[in-house]
């Protein structure tokens, strides 16, 4: 056996002595299992408040107000703080019980083959400080994620909530006495559409309550525009639309409707609908189908959605009064070039997204949160660099006085080189997975408390991929960045 190789056996058990001697007693956060409480306190919390949280409220006046439950607030500040604090309990005991475990991972992989024992030694016993540099690295990109996951989110969903008050990227509003069907082959053969899809929309009585009822194709619908599983209580768009097609006198009924009248699936309805010769309103039977929540242009309480061709039969008209029109660019564009084209006396209304952004101005989610995306992707990005390189330059003493072992032992500079990316892989990747695994499920709670500024709420989290994988690229340069630094300075000490 050579010498230096005994000697850095010599060394990798003074190391591991030293590792020994200063696991002191842990930090009275630990003891008081803090990061539990906070964990357990977030679940409480959040539990009574997601169905609480912001809530935009219709008064019977007709005046909008937003009631605000602070404390929602409390919930995600909790669980970021527990699961930080957790992270730190749980990295520390593993990389101080595990220096064989990561000794063989670091030979696997090449950093440090004969050093590797010391560098074990070396890591196990710093484990407090590494655990920190693992938190702080999670904590980073558990922000970034969560911001970035949240932000997409939250712009979607606008765009999904414009679109249910607007109907469809543009939307052209006739009459009975002026329906759209004259000019469904003209805008469809437009430059810049997508689908033109006619829909009517009429008026019928359940009981005495007038509701909005609206004549619709469920095989064509979706050409024009979304139809989310948010907008029907089954939370299943494709099975709702399925069975309203299957049953040509089947009617989707609001909410409110089958509480007032006590429906079940399958159940007859009386609609008193308007005859288009007599202009009485008289008895139509339907069949309940389901429960709708939203309905592209219906209003928030009470309506009712049937097949257009069924409502055409009944009534003896089949003009649609209403068409949807899904665009291949810029809808405002397009309304311009619809308006143009049928000109001012027309009859018909033009409307686009932007226009149904005034019209949701009272909603929090009509705020534009460009800027404020901006400004937290960027400081999302400097934190992510900064932790990640931050911790390699911190412990600069513990790591000279390993390095100094290594090199008094005859050590080379690519040794040392791996002993210090042993290290910044032990923080990075473990942070990187961890913080990003916090920040899905900070994003998830998040966006479940503030569900009642979505009209409707999300049906999943929208996952914006390049930044994400940027988020990764910008961890991976600083790590990098900050190995070449240390490894100079770390020279430049032993040398001297």
């Amino acid at each position: 056996m050579s010498r230096l190789t005994k000697l850095k056996r010599v060394a990798f058990t003074v190391l591991r002595g030293r590792a020994s001697m200063s696991r002191d007693s842990n930090p009275l956060w630990q003891r008081l299992w803090l990061d539990l409480i906070f964990l357990a306190g977030a679940a409480v919390i959040f539990l009574q408040s997601a169905s609480s949280n912001y809530q935009v409220v219709l008064a019977p006046e007709g005046v909008t107000a937003t009631a605000v439950d602070y404390t929602a607030f409390l919930s995600p500040l909790l669980f970021w703080v527990g699961s930080v604090l957790l992270t730190i309990r749980l990295a520390s005991w593993w990389i101080g019980r595990s220096a064989g475990a990561m000794e063989a991972t670091a030979t696997r992989i090449g950093l440090a083959k004969a050093t590797a024992p010391s560098v074990a030694a070396g890591l196990s016993r710093q484990h407090r400080r590494i655990a920190g540099g693992i938190a702080l690295v999670s904590l980073a990109f558990s922000f970034a994620v969560a911001a970035s996951i949240f932000n997409l989110t939250y712009n979607g969903q606008t765009r999904v909530d414009a679109t249910l008050t607007n109907g469809a990227d543009v939307t052209v509003t006739g009459s009975t006495a002026t329906p759209v069907g004259p000019i469904v082959q003209t805008i469809q053969a437009m430059p810049g559409v997508a689908a033109a899809i006619p829909m009517q929309h009429r008026f019928a009585y359940v009981g005495n309550d007038l509701q909005d009822i609206y004549g619709i194709d469920p095989t064509r619908i979706g050409e024009a525009t979304a139809v989310e599983n948010a907008y029907f209580a089954n939370k299943d768009a494709a099975a709702t639309l399925k069975a309203l097609e299957t049953t040509p006198d089947g009617v989707l009924v609001s909410q409110e409707t089958v509480n007032d009248f006590q429906l079940a699936l399958g159940d007859p309805i009386k609609l008193r609908l308007q005859d288009a010769t007599t202009h009485q309103y008289k008895a139509v039977p339907f069949k309940f189908v389901g429960v709708a929540l939203e309905f592209p242009t219906a209003p928030k309480d009470s309506f009712l959605v049937a097949n257009a061709s069924y409502l055409a039969t009944e009534t003896g008209s089949p003009a649609h009064e209403v068409l949807l029109v899904r665009s291949l660019g810029d809808p405002k564009a397009l309304a311009a070039t619809i308006r143009q084209d049928l000109g001012s006396t027309s009859g018909y209304t033009v409307t686009d997204l932007e226009s149904a952004f005034h019209i949701i101005a009272s909603s929090l989610t009509a705020v534009d949160l460009g800027r404020l995306t901006t400004v937290e992707i960027a400081f999302a990005v400097v934190l992510l660099a900064a932790a990640t390189g931050l911790m390699l330059f911190l412990g600069f003493a513990e790591r000279k006085r390993t390095a100094e072992i290594l090199a008094a032992l005859g050590a080379s500079g690519a040794e040392i080189g791996g002993f210090l990316w042993s290290e910044a892989l032990l923080i990075l990747v473990p942070g990187a997975v961890v913080g990003s695994v916090i920040g899905v499920a900070a994003a998830d709670m998040l966006v479940k408390l503030l569900s009642g500024i979505f009209d409707p709420p999300p049906d999943a989290l929208s996952y914006p991929l390049i930044q994400l994988l940027g988020f990764a690229l910008v961890g991976i340069v600083a790590t990098v960045a900050a190995v070449q630094i240390a490894r100079l300075r770390v020279s430049r000490e032993v040398d001297a």
